[in-house]
């Protein structure tokens, strides 16, 4: 993975950015009880405090525990409960049964937090840079789980018949839906993909960059709405097998899938659940929580496809990575109709058609950190962008994320593609 660099200046930045994702993940559980950040509502979401005590796991193990001679764990029992699952580092607490947790307490874990904060600011300067890379590491990992622990309360949220709300949404200012698709026409030949020496970091499936070959595509310069969502809906895009994958419709019919998640109709419209509690649908923002099974259905049953990751890498290259509706605090966050113009990051996630594998000579990194991506490289499909619960800044254009086909209670959406 690609790091900054070790000079002093370099050490001061990295403890401003350590000490910023630290505060942003209290700042996002500051609403919660005890209660709310104990539970678990699915084996794929794991319970707040879990979030922020693994965080710390991480911090505590790879830096202070391996690079900071004389330190001594917080609680020796601790690392069973918060390891995820690095096998190098040992057995632990199984991940379905992280919501029977009711101890340590959210305030134990707080005192953790401020302990391990304290701790590695104090050795920050003094580490080896193999240590800093390693916070810097800790720092992006941080940032997923920031994004995890907001979409897995969402989900904790949503099995409540009460659906409270996290924070109160802003009032809704109606807008006009966006016109048809536009496309831009893609790059054709070989292309280079991954990793960029213009990003400060990078992890290790970015890389190593490589060329891929493009044959002639076209590209949305949108992605698909909720109210173009909802004419898939009633043309029957749930009930004809025409459109779905083998394995897509067999999921359809186990689970009754019939609209996004979170979606319900009552009274002849249809109603979504988010972080400001149950609304109505906007049919003018893009559609988000749909499974790769359901975007590649709609594409089908639009006449297109989904876009190869590195179709959409070479589009959204001359594009600000930084811009668009992403995390920049503590607040009500939804999708939102765009502003205008192309945007390729921001506001939902963007399935595309590409299995997550390796790139041409991607190695995992030496010692436990190399379990981080590259054994995940099996039956999960890459999507691209950012959404708008990733901290701004986090992504870039080569940035891979990956779920498995079923999943869907991430921002995710889609953006069509096809062949000219």
């Amino acid at each position: 993975m690609r790091t900054e660099t070790g000079s002093a200046p370099a050490s001061s930045a990295l403890g401003a950015k350590f000490l910023r994702t630290r505060a942003l993940s209290e700042a996002l559980v500051a609403p919660l009880s005890d209660a709310d950040a104990t539970i678990q509502s699915m084996d794929d979401a794991s319970p707040a405090k879990w979030h922020l005590a693994h965080t710390t796991w991480f911090f505590e193990t790879f830096v202070l525990r391996d690079h900071v001679p004389g330190y001594a764990l917080h609680d020796e029992r601790w690392p069973f409960l918060f390891n995820s699952y690095y096998e190098a580092e040992g057995q632990r607490h199984a991940r379905p049964r992280r919501g029977m947790l009711s101890r340590p307490s959210l305030d134990e874990i707080r005192a953790y937090r401020a302990h391990v904060d304290a701790a590695l600011v104090a050795a920050l300067p003094d580490l080896p840079q193999a240590a800093q890379d390693l916070v810097l590491l800790g720092c992006n990992h941080e940032e997923q789980h920031q994004e995890l622990l907001l979409t897995d309360i969402l989900h904790h949220f949503s099995v409540n018949p009460l659906e409270p709300a996290l924070w109160q949404g802003a009032p809704k200012v109606p807008v006009a839906m966006p016109g048809p698709i536009g496309w831009i026409e893609g790059q054709a030949g070989l292309v280079a993909i991954g990793e960029s020496t213009e990003s400060t970091f990078s992890f290790d499936c970015e890389g190593p960059r490589h060329q891929a070959l493009l044959t002639p595509h076209a590209v949305a310069d949108r992605t698909i709405t909720n109210g173009e969502w909802a004419a898939f809906i009633a043309d029957g895009g749930y009930a004809d097998p025409r459109h779905w994958l083998s394995d897509g419709w067999a999921w359809v019919k186990a689970e009754g899938i019939e609209a996004p998640l979170y979606w319900r109709q009552e009274r002849g419209s249809w109603t979504r659940f988010g972080l400001d509690g149950r609304r109505p649908v906007d049919p003018a923002a893009p559609v988000t929580h749909i499974s790769f099974f359901e975007a590649d259905a709609y594409a089908s049953w639009a006449g297109a496809r989904l876009p190869t990751e590195f179709e959409w890498e070479a589009a959204a290259a001359a594009h600000d990575p930084e811009g668009g509706n992403q995390l920049d605090g503590a607040g009500a966050i939804e999708p939102r109709p765009s502003a205008g113009g192309p945007a390729f990051f921001g506001d939902v996630w963007e399935w595309t058609g590409s299995a997550f594998r390796p790139y041409p000579g991607f190695k995992p990194a030496e010692g436990a950190v190399g379990e981080y991506n590259g054994k995940f490289m099996s039956g999960q499909f890459v999507l691209r962008g950012s959404s708008c619960a990733t901290p701004r800044g986090h992504s870039r254009a080569s940035y891979r994320n990956f779920f498995y086909p079923h999943q869907r209670w991430q921002f995710t959406g889609l953006r069509l593609a096809k062949d000219l």
